[in-house]
């Protein structure tokens, strides 16, 4: 199984920038799809950026042209560049990785956006 941590998470103004980060270890890291999700109080979990094994990505229509995800094979991370960040941005942000028809998570990491 996969361990992830997150890191990058903070209080940031609107219209800022934050970059989160996981780190993963653990058996094989051969991922099918790695990817964030977020959580907002009330809220359920959603998709908010992934990216499939071949290269390709899936943002949500709420964070196209703002958030970009990237991945690091050498290093077993993938990243979540996030701009232009708004309050409704707000949320704990997972990590993701699903791997031989298994999904693993991070503890997540608390982004938090001031108007």
């Amino acid at each position: 199984q996969v361990q992830l941590v997150e890191s990058g998470g903070g209080l940031v103004q609107a219209g800022g920038s934050l970059r989160l980060s996981c780190a993963a270890s653990g058996s094989t890291f051969r991922a099918d799809a790695m990817g964030w999700y977020r959580q907002a109080p009330g809220k359920q979990r959603e998709l908010v950026a992934r990216i499939i094994s071949g290269g390709s990505t899936n943002y949500a229509d709420f964070v196209k042209g703002r958030f970009t995800i990237s991945r690091d094979n050498a290093k077993n991370t993938v990243s979540l560049q996030m701009n232009s960040l708004k309050p409704e941005d707000t949320a704990v942000y997972y990590c993701n990785v699903f791997q031989f028809g298994l999904n693993s998570w991070g503890k997540g990491t608390l982004v938090t956006v001031s108007s």
